[in-house]
């Protein structure tokens, strides 16, 4: 079964969600870990064999912008927390890790945080070229709507031919939620993760701005597929939108699309290094 295959991907998504920041009874096999550093938030997801999510942790934390760690102890801080977390359920310590970066910047800034922890990065990608290599995708674009950026990975027979990142995303709408309700910035984001349709006419454009952005990043590439990724993704009316931007392409929204990104970093990660953790 191709992981394009939606029951492959959405099953494998909601158990993420399922597990996020809870404990689980952990079997001794052979384990996985991605890390996804975002604007927004830092999630660590734990994967089996069978790319099935084990373990989640999510914070949601400002220590990235635009594709820059700028709180560099905070992310670190960040991550050995999630280690510790993991280390509590699953009883033993991992010893690697895959981890990703907007397309663009530099990949050695997440690096450098995943080996300030104590890890050793087994992979790293840019993000939307890990869930394009995830899903094995052919004539699909990959949009990864962050916390900072818009990141696209055009693919082509299962290989990213092209990638591009530009500073538009989750934190551009929290700044347009403030200005509009005026409140403040951390109000704004908590209201933005309540997905209140209600405020869809407001984050409408700047949805509209990153759907152009889209557009100048695929124009010329042969793409039949839009596969949406990324927390931002989860706003009411957003499918909708993309539909109505790219009527002559079948756009892909997956439920639980903060996870795909971590999911995919896990994904890839897995076909590096064997046994990820300390036996």
């Amino acid at each position: 079964m191709a992981r394009s295959e939606q029951t492959w991907l959405n099953d494998r998504l909601r158990n993420a969600s399922l597990l996020c920041n809870r404990p689980m009874n952990a079997d001794q096999q052979p384990l996985w870990l991605g890390i996804d550093l975002g604007t927004c938030d830092v999630v660590s997801l734990v994967i089996d064999s069978d790319c099935q999510p084990v373990a989640v942790c999510l914070d949601w934390a400002d220590v990235v912008r635009d594709g820059v760690v700028w709180d560099f102890f905070g992310a670190v801080q960040i991550v050995r927390r999630h280690l510790d977390t993991l280390e509590q359920q699953l009883g033993f310590r991992f010893s690697h890790a895959a981890t990703s970066f907007p397309p663009g910047t530099d990949p050695r800034i997440s690096v450098n945080v995943l080996e300030s922890a104590g890890l050793e990065v087994s992979r790293v990608l840019d993000e939307p070229t890990a869930v394009a290599d995830m899903l094995q995708l052919d004539k699909a674009a990959v949009v990864d709507i962050g916390g900072g950026t818009t990141g696209i990975a055009v693919v082509s027979q299962g290989q990213v031919i092209y990638s591009g990142d530009e500073a538009t995303g989750g934190h551009h709408i929290s700044l347009t939620l403030a200005g509009n309700q005026r409140i403040a910035l951390e109000e704004a984001e908590q209201m933005k993760r309540g997905s209140d349709a209600n405020l869809w006419p407001v984050v409408r454009p700047v949805y509209e701005k990153m759907a152009d952005i889209v557009a100048r990043h695929i124009e010329g590439y042969d793409v039949e597929q839009l596969w949406l990724a990324g927390g931002s993704c989860m706003q009411p009316g957003v499918e909708g939108l993309f539909r109505q931007c790219f009527p002559e392409l079948t756009i892909q929204l997956p439920p639980h699309s903060i996870f795909m990104t971590p999911l995919a970093i896990a994904v890839c990660g897995m076909t590096h290094v064997e046994g990820a953790h300390a036996q």
